[in-house]
């Protein structure tokens, strides 16, 4: 008869349920392990085996077949070592096979026993509790799944204590969740002297979530502002602490249960792959996009990215999602993010300086911004030039502190929950589809004429436009305006500008 036990495949942040079987027939002596297992699912049987002397059981003088159904469905990573083991401890009548129908288990086997913590035990509670199962896992596991409180989380430290659950000798205590970590003390907006139009621009970009790129000399400010970003940035709802969660908890981020209300800051080097951003590689792994989700994702030096991982950016920053396709499995991970973007306006970083100019110039600065494409570069909503910083703007005083900030950020924000209430998957602005920014934000008689008189001069195509709509939209939200009046069409327009050179 086969012993049956449960536990889950992930694709992407989705955890699929697997029937672990397990048969013991007579024949040769052997452990065999099928159903698309990876290599190392396939060394299971050895750490199995090791578990079982540490446990005094003995492994049959048999033939173990363990089939992973469906067998079709690619099997990754260690944490089938606990299911396997459960599935022959059921096959040898060790443990009742009733009681291990109802759970989903995870988890990683050293040899002597112990459970060793594995990725993925959010998104695994998730997928236990749609089946109405418990969860059973390491317990450094443990405090992560127990944030899915609709299912049992039985954290157990070894073997042994599982088994003693299972067959009534010691019962697990349900795990508890972790603890609500807000990180590190953001940096304060206000240690930033000058730079006025740069600071609201970040505001905006903050506000109606929209996509930003600053272009200045070296020493103006770019990073120093995009550092401060977080601070502005409003805390995550429970749904997307979530969701941003059990992305980490797949690319094995989460450090003891510990979940973040704070938006994610990722700010990747420019030599970073294609599959380091966007996600992929042997085993499909989430990139900084995905791990950006609800969050934001800086670019420094964005011109010094590869073309290619530039340009792979184009579809996710649309559409909120990326699909990894693979020969046996298409992938998708979520990536919602603010993409906050800083360049030089050449690559000695001086063309618009008389006492330093490129001698190269006005070649160098359109060969070296000329690397952002123009697709990518009209899906900016908020493109600024940041002039250079002198030592007498040191003396200027300082500008309001994030504190300050955020307060206005988070009233736009409360202003757009309520106006997209009835709109699923709309949240800010900057989702709004067209048919409905022409509803919210539709420019009067003269904001009409103003955004005509712009298209013509700056060339702007249909999404340009409707971006504008949607940067002017979260202007009046920050003025608290219901209409959309032409001072913010005006200033909407004025980061649309196209760069001294290039852009």
């Amino acid at each position: 008869m086969v012993a049956i036990a449960y536990s889950v495949a992930f694709e992407g942040i989705e955890a699929r349920l697997v029937e672990v079987q397990c048969a013991v027939a007579a024949g040769l002596p052997g452990f065999s392990i099928v159903g698309l297992p990876d290599k190392a699912v396939s060394e299971a049987k050895e750490r199995v085996r090791a578990a079982f002397g540490a446990l005094a059981i003995a492994l049959p003088n048999k033939r173990l077949t363990v089939n992973l159904s469906p067998a079709d469905l690619p099997k990754e990573g260690s944490h089938f070592d606990l299911p396997i083991a459960l599935a022959v401890l059921a096959a040898l009548d060790i443990v009742p096979r009733d009681e291990l129908a109802r759970c989903v288990a995870l988890g990683e086997l050293a040899l002597d026993g112990r459970l060793v913590a594995v990725a993925g035990a959010l998104p695994a509670a998730v997928a236990a509790a749609d089946e109405d199962r418990a969860l059973i896992c390491p317990r450094a596991c443990g405090a992560e799944a127990a944030w899915i409180d609709q299912v049992p989380v039985l954290a157990a430290d070894t073997l042994r204590a599982v088994v003693d659950h299972l067959t009534d000798r010691a019962p697990i205590a349900p795990a508890r969740p972790g603890e609500v970590v807000d990180g590190p003390q953001p940096l304060c907006l206000s240690d930033v002297r000058g730079q006025e139009r740069a600071k609201r621009a970040l505001e905006i970009a903050a506000a109606g979530r929209h996509h930003l790129l600053m272009v200045g000399p070296p020493g103006a400010g770019k990073s120093m502002l995009s550092a401060r970003l977080p601070g502005l940035m409003p805390p995550l709802t429970a749904r997307e602490a979530l969701e941003t969660s059990m992305v980490h908890s797949v690319a094995g981020l989460l450090k003891n249960g510990q979940i973040s209300r704070r938006a994610p800051f990722q700010s990747p080097h420019h030599t970073a792959s294609s599959p380091a951003i966007v996600g992929g590689g042997p085993k499909a792994r989430p990139g900084e996009i995905s791990l950006a989700h609800n969050g934001v994702l800086f670019l420094d030096e964005l011109p010094e990215f590869d073309r290619k991982v530039l340009e792979s950016l184009r579809q996710p920053v649309e559409t909120g999602e990326v699909f990894v396709s693979r020969v046996s499995a298409h992938i998708r991970y979520p990536c919602r993010f603010l993409l906050i973007a800083a360049a030089n306006p050449c690559r000695c970083g001086y063309l618009a300086d008389p006492g330093r100019a490129c001698s190269r110039a006005p070649v160098c600065g359109d060969s070296y911004l000329g690397k952002i494409s123009g697709p990518l570069m009209d899906r900016f909503d908020l493109r600024l030039e940041v002039p250079g910083v002198s030592l007498t703007d040191l003396d200027l005083p300082r500008g309001d502190t994030s504190a300050v900030v955020a307060a206005r950020v988070a009233q736009a924000r409360a202003v757009q929950a309520h106006r997209f209430r009835d709109h699923p998957g709309v949240t800010v602005n900057a989702d709004a589809p067209p048919p409905l920014l022409e509803q919210i934000a539709a420019p009067d008689a003269d904001g009409r004429a103003l955004i005509l008189k712009a298209s013509e001069k700056l060339g702007l195509s249909a999404r340009g436009y409707h971006r504008i709509l949607r940067s002017a939209r979260t202007i009046a939200d920050l003025d608290g305006s219901e209409p959309v009046l032409t001072r913010h069409l005006a200033e909407a327009i004025s980061y649309r500008l196209p760069f001294v050179a290039g852009g």
